[in-house]
């Protein structure tokens, strides 16, 4: 009899008066003899045959307590506590394992050896859990098998664990469209992968995809011999700091977030903290029969970037990820063409009009995501740039303002970002969004300007970011973060308030004749920085790849370098503020080619410069600002941020924040797979994407292996007009985001075509 139908019958009015009439009549029973009694008359076994006594007795218990029979009492007293993981070690100290470092081919054929309790290699698992996991050996809950990793190269070189799903998982059967009865039904098949280990001495490229798939391969047999249960479907948690790419690597599928708390938590404290929930289909075949309705989830990115997002209301929080979803397929189309059909885009006004859908709230999860991404680097650079978007041909907006120096100029609102990119140019995601409009009787006031203190000026706009790049740089202490900014905030108020919160910054300098503090050796003498970076000697050269311009053909240009530390001195009008010391770069292109404007930058930093070395790497953090002034032109071209029609700025801003994020995906994505190119397409590609793609593109049906991500993009960047000749460069943000959309179509025509003629593997 089915779990779900026993508990039925044992709960039945029948079954309760035989439980009663049976103890009355045998007052001798023990509470074990009556389950295995129970079990027999309700036909209650596991599929191997055995009775479920343990569960019967849960059961009984159950019945007991809620006053509906008298159990007798129990003849044992209650098992006590478990001993500390540490103190039930069988060996005081876990053994050394040697470490290997080469390829999957070097390391040989790995094998996964199912384990025994009370054995010496399950005193082994034990101990390397304990040692290196971070949850310890356990105990695991339920049903499990655990395995020992090991290769005739290497020896041991890891552990595996699955044991028992859990029981209520939001994600997992909202994913899997799953009432309470269905789950109860079906849940036996459902296995979890509780853990896993490969020992921090194996360094093998690749390894950790090659296990789970082979851990795929062979538990349902393992499973079925020890339980007679053929398991169907995986699940795991993966910590929220963590991207789970070793299960994306091995075509697991995000599906959401944990509620935070564990099987213990009855008093909803939520300790453990949100994971990230993947699941992995062993037998697609049966989760099509089991679960036909089950929903389409959006992209693990879209839960990880909005996932959590808190709106008040579940329904909310829904048509956020599908707009995402519909935003990233389409990035160049109009919201009723992006949503797919008329009640859709209704939908997605009426979000955008909720007073609960602000940009704060929309970027809140992405803002933790990009912390998340900061704290796994040790330097990030954080690019600040302000841009203006045009609206002027909606005359009957609110909200807007001048955008121009002349009131009666173009209208629309001025938005100022800060990304955070990996020093190779990768960006990482936006820490802070500011949008504002301005007003037409604030024009004419340039004079008054200087008497206003900075937090009433526009160029505050440079200081607000400090706040929340201070509360990364607090999030992540193991991680340097230098904040870049072009000539604009060549501010003495900014300088001065990044140096009393103790935060890096570089910015290009605007101001050539700045006052310098006095020099003891030539007092009262004034001093202009220009002129003392001038007589500094020259520390060397750099050669610097400039792109091609309008006219102007691409060119490697060879800067000099001089640098020194200056004293700066408080502008004239603010003599009450302290001088600030700061490291001054000078590159400057001495020869360029005729008709060329030479190249020159002078920087200003609070890093310390103490050598060439020095001066070139600040150069280098420098040229990572270009990519914010990517980022506005995918915002501007590729998501047409500046073609919503939404009415009203307020509306605009929630939009916003929706295009941001998808714009930061695209450009995430062209740099990932310049820096990334060896990764498996898998990880940012679903399989009905990548397959879609190929078929479409060879005109055959797709391979086993899904190709490499380099592969992937150029392949997305080819659907839109990429030529992908031998001499040309790696794909750009524009043809990769044309691409996008074309590839989105083509992937709805082939799951389309499968879900009506193909049969079901």
């Amino acid at each position: 009899m089915a779990p779900a139908l026993a508990q039925h019958e044992l709960a039945h009015p029948s079954t309760v008066a035989w439980i009663d009439a049976r103890l009355r009549e045998a007052p001798s029973l023990s509470r074990y003899q009556l389950a295995k009694e129970v079990c027999a008359r309700l036909n209650w076994r596991d599929p191997a045959g055995r009775l479920r006594e343990m569960a019967a007795r849960k059961h009984l218990l159950a019945l007991h307590r809620q006053g509906h029979i008298t159990l007798p009492p129990p003849r044992c007293p209650p098992p006590q506590p478990r001993p500390p993981p540490e103190a039930a070690l069988d060996d005081a100290a876990p053994p050394a394992w040697p470490g290997f470092t080469g390829t999957l081919a070097e390391l040989g054929p790995v094998t996964l050896q199912p384990i025994t309790a009370g054995t010496g290699a399950s005193r082994m698992w034990n101990a390397m859990m304990q040692a290196h996991h971070p949850q310890g050996r356990g105990p695991l809950c339920g049903a499990q098998i655990r395995y020992l990793v090991s290769s005739p190269r290497a020896g041991i070189i890891g552990g595996l664990a699955v044991s028992a799903a859990a029981w209520r998982l939001r994600a997992r059967d909202t994913w899997l469209g799953w009432t309470d009865a269905a789950r109860a039904a079906n849940l036996t098949g459902v296995v979890c992968n509780s853990r896993f280990l490969i020992l921090p001495g194996v360094q093998v490229k690749h390894l950790a995809s090659h296990l789970l798939g082979k851990l795929a391969r062979q538990l349902p047999r393992d499973w079925r011999a020890r339980y007679a249960i053929t398991p169907w479907l995986m699940e795991t948690y993966v910590e929220a700091a963590r991207s789970g790419t070793a299960y994306r690597a091995a075509n697991w599928t995000e599906v959401g977030l944990t509620a935070g708390r564990g099987r213990q938590d009855t008093a909803g404290t939520r300790k453990l903290g949100a994971k990230r929930v993947f699941l992995y289909p062993l037998s697609p075949r049966t989760l099509n029969r089991l679960c036909p309705r089950r929903a389409t989830a959006p992209p693990g990115w879209v839960r990880r970037e909005f996932g959590g997002a808190k709106l008040g209301d579940h329904r909310l929080h829904d048509r956020l990820l599908h707009l995402a979803e519909a935003f990233y397929a389409r990035p160049q189309a109009n919201i009723p063409q992006a949503c797919g059909s008329a009640a859709a885009a209704k939908a997605a006004y009426r979000f955008f009009d909720n007073k609960r859908v602000t940009m704060d709230a929309l970027l809140e999860p992405h803002h933790r995501a990009t912390i998340d991404r900061i704290r796994r680097e040790t330097l990030v650079l954080v690019a600040q740039d302000t841009t203006s978007l045009n609206y002027s041909g909606r005359p009957a907006m609110t909200g807007i303002g001048p955008i121009s120096n002349a009131v009666n100029g173009p209208q629309g609102i001025e938005m100022h970002a800060a990304l955070a990119f990996r020093p190779d140019g990768l960006p990482l995601g936006i820490l802070d969004i500011e949008c504002w409009h301005r007003r037409a009787e604030d024009f004419g006031k340039r004079r008054q300007c200087n008497a206003k203190p900075i937090q009433h000026k526009e160029s505050f706009k440079w200081l607000r970011p400090l706040d929340p790049i201070g509360d990364a740089a607090r999030a992540c202490p193991a991680t340097r973060i230098v904040t870049l900014a072009d000539r604009e905030a060549d501010i003495y108020e900014y300088m001065l308030e990044a140096r009393d919160r103790q935060l890096d910054i570089v910015l290009r300098a605007k101001e050539k004749y700045r006052s310098l503090q006095g020099q003891p050796e030539a007092p009262g003498e004034l001093q202009y920085v220009w002129p003392q970076l001038l007589m500094c000697p020259l520390a060397g050269t750099i050669e610097l790849q400039v792109p091609r311009r309008i006219r102007q053909p691409a060119r490697i240009a060879t800067l000099s370098l001089r640098f020194t530390v200056l004293d700066l001195k408080p502008p004239q009008n603010k003599p009450g503020l302290p001088p600030i010391r700061m490291w001054v770069v000078l590159a400057r292109e001495d020869a360029p080619p005729p008709g060329t404007e030479a190249l020159e930058w002078m920087l200003l930093t609070s890093v310390p410069v103490a050598g060439l070395a020095d001066a070139i790497e600040r150069i280098q953090w420098y040229a990572v600002r270009w990519g914010i002034e990517v980022f506005h032109r995918v915002l501007k071209s590729g998501c047409q941020i500046e073609e919503r029609q939404l009415g009203t700025a307020e509306r605009l801003e929630a939009c916003l924040a929706i295009d941001a994020v998808v714009a930061w995906r695209i450009h995430h994505l062209t740099f990932l797979g310049r820096v990334t190119p060896e990764l498996p397409c898998t990880t940012v590609f679903d399989d009905d994407q990548w397959k879609a793609v190929l078929v479409f593109k060879t005109r055959k049906p797709p391979p086993e292996t899904p190709p490499s991500l380099r592969e992937m993009i150029r392949a997305v960047a080819q659907l839109g007009g990429f030529l992908a000749r031998k001499s040309d460069a790696e794909p750009g943000t524009q043809v990769l985001w044309r691409g996008l959309q074309r590839m989105d179509d083509i992937t709805i025509a082939f799951r389309s075509y499968h879900a009506a003629y193909a049969r079901p593997p």
